[in-house]
């Protein structure tokens, strides 16, 4: 997988992440819920503390 199909993947949880959520939450919960959502994508994720 090329790094452009890779940004394009993640771009694409992120956009669906945010219309499942809507704006106004806190950053924290985007990032569980992107996390989550990359992961189901198949791509290999490790969190930042």
């Amino acid at each position: 997988m090329t790094e452009n199909q890779i940004s394009k993947l993640i771009i694409g949880c992120a956009i669906e992440v945010h219309k499942a959520l809507g704006p106004g939450l806190l950053e924290n919960i985007y990032k569980e819920c992107l996390f989550y959502k990359i992961q189901k994508s198949g791509l290999l994720v490790e969190k930042k503390n």
